[in-house]
């Protein structure tokens, strides 16, 4: 909405002092026009802009918009800033207008708050894009305006159509109760019920969506971290599952735990490997996720799995030509 874009270009001014149209226009993700039509807008406003011209010009407030936000501590401010760089806005659609709010936030704080909480958030990272593996935590691509359908209805408490497309079938239009939204991951989950049965829908499959005018069908309260582990246990003991009993190198524990579905037990072997009895998704997902660890795994049980890495591993021995 323009008055957004309004407050947030004071507030970007106020904060970081004369910038350029065309450093604004990138920052507010407008057109350079669009940036230039908005400065007039505050000037006939009364807001105190104004232009300096030449090489080093651009934009720039006279003092002043000073509205402090009292009582809060050093800590308190920080921890504001660092929630602010979490990710979990864009899997919602919420990434602009939480990137707006941390900019009303910051120019709210007091003067003596401002720079050290500022400072001290730039020497914080919440989930990075890699891990130390340099394994890259890719996030989904969601369409913003599906993903805002979805939001107002959950929040409205309205029934929903979306149109899904499960894992290797067609897209279906289905009708659903929204109850919450969950990210995990840079994945995004809509916890809903349909036909009087909970169900998980992943927000990247969900090619479109309509809110209907009838009230969901749901409880007026929820325990979204309870219904969120309801669900999960749910989605691990279904489908074509496997369970496996694995020993592994420790170096490698942490790996093998980001690769399989779930772990269920845990305990270290006389030698220090770590037995874990881990789940994966389906027996190929077992078996490719297993192959990556050679000699540093060793699968006890089910035989099956055993003699499917065995046979895979003498082929690879016959391919080389070794006995």
């Amino acid at each position: 909405m323009r008055a957004d874009r309004l407050v947030s270009l004071v507030l970007l001014l106020r904060q970081r002092g004369r910038m350029t149209a065309e450093a604004l226009a990138r920052e507010l993700e407008v057109s350079t026009r669009t940036v230039l039509r908005d400065m007039e807008a505050l000037s006939v406003a009364g807001v105190p802009v104004y232009a300096e011209r030449g090489r080093h010009g651009g934009f720039a407030l006279l003092p002043g918009f000073q509205t402090a936000l009292a009582g809060l501590t050093h800590d308190e401010a920080l921890a504001l800033l660092v929630a602010g760089s979490r990710r979990g806005a864009q899997v919602f659609g919420l990434g602009s207008a939480l990137a707006s709010a941390m900019l009303k936030v910051v120019d709210a704080l007091p003067e003596d708050l401002r720079g050290d909480a500022a400072g001290a958030a730039q020497r914080l990272l919440v989930d990075p894009d890699t891990d130390l593996l340099s394994r890259r935590v890719a996030p989904e691509e969601l369409s913003g305006a599906v993903v805002a359908e979805v939001r107002r209805a959950v929040l409205a408490g309205r029934r929903l159509r979306i149109h899904y497309a499960a894992t290797g079938q067609e897209p279906k239009w289905r009708t659903v109760d929204p109850i919450g939204l969950v990210t995990v991951r840079e994945q995004g989950y809509l916890l809903a019920r349909r036909a009087g049965e909970d169900r998980t829908y992943r927000l990247s499959r969900v090619l479109a969506a309509e809110g209907l005018d009838e009230p969901a069908r749901r409880p007026d309260t929820v325990d979204l971290d309870r219904a969120w582990r309801e669900h999960r246990a749910r989605f691990r003991t279904g489908g074509d599952q496997v369970a496996a009993l694995v020993r592994v190198d420790p170096a490698r524990r942490e790996h093998l735990v980001g690769t399989a579905l779930a772990v269920s037990a845990e305990e270290t072997d006389a030698d220090g490997w770590t037995r874990l009895d881990v789940v994966f998704q389906d027996a190929r997902h077992a078996e490719w996720a297993l192959w990556q660890y050679a000699v540093d795994a060793e699968v006890l049980s089910p035989r099956w799995l055993r003699a499917a890495l065995r046979e895979r591993a003498l082929a690879v021995a016959v391919h080389y030509g070794c006995p």
